[in-house]
C-alpha cells in the first residue's frame, strides 16, 4: 500500500457529501494532500495498528489503496465522528462491545495527533457543545440571549409558560441530526401550546430546553472560520409551514440571502470564539423586526454547505486556508 505524506486528515463518515468534497478540492488546489477518513467504516473497511516499546511508538492506518502514519499528518479537520457500522453478520450481543473497543482504538489515534493543527480540538469541541455554557458565555460577552429554562420539573415549565404569556418554544440540548439532508429522526425547535403542558410530567424521563419565542424578521446562519465571518439569512416567509425552525424540510433551495452583520456583533462573536478556543463555529441568530440580534446557539461542527451552494460564499476555501496555515 502507498504511504501518503504531508496529509491533511478529513474526519467524517461515508454518507457525508458536498462540504467534505469542497474542502478536499480546495486543499488539493492549494497543493495539499487531503485524506478522507470515514469513521463509520472502522473497523470493517479500515485497518489500524499501533505499536509501543521502550524505543518509541508508531500508528499506521490503512484505508482503500492508501496508508497514513500519525507522523505524516499535518492537520485535522474534525468534520464528523460517526458510530462504527458493523453490518448484520455480527451477533447483536457483541455489537456494543465491538463499537466501544473501536471508539477507544480511534481515540488513541486522535491522541497521536495531539500536536498537529486541528479544526477543532476534540476536547474544545466537547466543552463548547454544552448549550448551558454557551448561553452563559454569550451573555458574558454581550450577546443578547432569549429567556431560557432547562428543567425536568413540570411545575417549573408551567410557571415559565405563564411568565412568557404562552409564547414559548422547546428543543433538546443535543443534536439528533448531523447533515444537510432532512432526517425523520430529529427533534426540531417546536412551539409549545397550552395543551402540551398536560404531557409535562414526561420530563422526568428527559430534561428539555424551554425558551421565549422570539419574533423573527430573519433567521441567520453565521459561519465563523478563523476570524472570517460568512452569513446567510432566511426571511421567515421562505418557510411559513415551520416558522420555529428553518431546518425542517420545507425550506426551498435558493431561499438563502446575503446579509451583513454590524461590526460590534462580529467583535462579540470573535470574543465568544476566543473564550472557547475554537477556529470554526456555525452560529444561529434571530434578527427581530425591531432590529435586535438574538443569539440562539453555536454548533462547533455545524452545517454550512447550503450557504456555499446558494450564495457562493467561499467557506471551503477559508477552511482549507485555516488547515494549511
Amino acid at each position: 500500500m502507498h504511504l501518503s505524506r504531508n496529509v491533511i486528515l478529513l474526519v467524517t463518515h461515508s454518507g457525508d457529501f458536498f462540504t467534505i468534497d469542497r474542502v478536499s478540492d480546495a486543499l488539493s488546489n492549494k497543493g495539499a494532500n487531503p485524506f478522507r477518513l470515514d469513521t463509520d467504516k472502522f473497523p470493517l473497511d479500515i485497518q489500524f495498528s499501533s505499536q509501543f516499546s521502550g524505543q518509541g511508538h508508531s500508528y499506521i492506518l490503512h484505508y482503500g489503496s492508501e496508508s497514513i502514519s500519525s507522523e505524516s499528518v499535518r492537520a485535522v479537520w474534525m468534520r464528523r465522528l460517526w458510530k462504527p457500522d458493523l453490518g448484520q453478520s455480527l451477533s447483536p450481543q457483541y455489537q456494543e462491545a465491538c463499537i466501544r473497543e473501536s471508539k477507544a482504538t480511534l481515540s488513541g489515534f486522535w491522541d497521536s495527533l495531539r500536536n498537529v493543527r486541528w479544526i477543532d480540538n476534540l476536547e474544545r469541541v466537547d466543552f463548547a457543545q454544552n448549550k448551558q455554557r454557551q448561553l452563559r458565555v454569550a451573555s458574558e460577552v454581550g450577546l443578547t440571549i432569549p429567556r431560557t429554562l432547562i428543567t425536568n420539573n413540570p411545575e417549573s415549565v408551567r410557571k415559565f409558560f405563564q411568565q412568557l404569556q404562552g409564547k414559548m418554544v422547546t428543543k433538546l440540548l443535543t443534536a439528533l441530526s448531523y447533515s444537510m439532508e432532512y432526517s425523520s429522526f430529529s427533534f426540531y425547535t417546536s412551539a409549545v401550546k397550552e395543551e402540551d403542558l398536560q404531557m409535562a410530567d414526561s420530563l422526568r424521563y428527559c430534561p428539555m430546553v424551554f425558551q421565549e419565542e422570539i419574533p423573527k424578521q430573519l433567521e441567520l446562519r453565521v459561519v465563523f472560520v478563523q476570524g472570517k465571518v460568512f452569513v446567510g439569512a432566511l426571511d421567515v416567509s421562505a418557510y411559513t409551514a415551520s416558522k420555529t425552525d428553518w431546518r425542517k424540510p420545507d425550506v426551498a433551495v435558493g431561499a438563502w440571502q446575503h446579509h451583513d452583520l454590524p461590526s460590534e456583533l462580529i467583535e462579540k462573536i470573535q470574543t465568544f470564539m476566543t473564550q472557547f478556543g475554537l477556529l470554526f463555529g456555525a452560529f444561529d441568530f434571530i434578527l427581530t423586526p425591531s432590529g435586535e440580534y438574538i443569539f440562539l446557539e453555536v454548533n462547533p461542527a455545524g452545517e454550512w454547505g447550503m450557504l456555499e451552494r446558494d450564495l457562493n460564499l467561499p467557506i471551503s476555501e477559508a477552511i482549507a486556508e485555516a488547515l494549511i496555515a
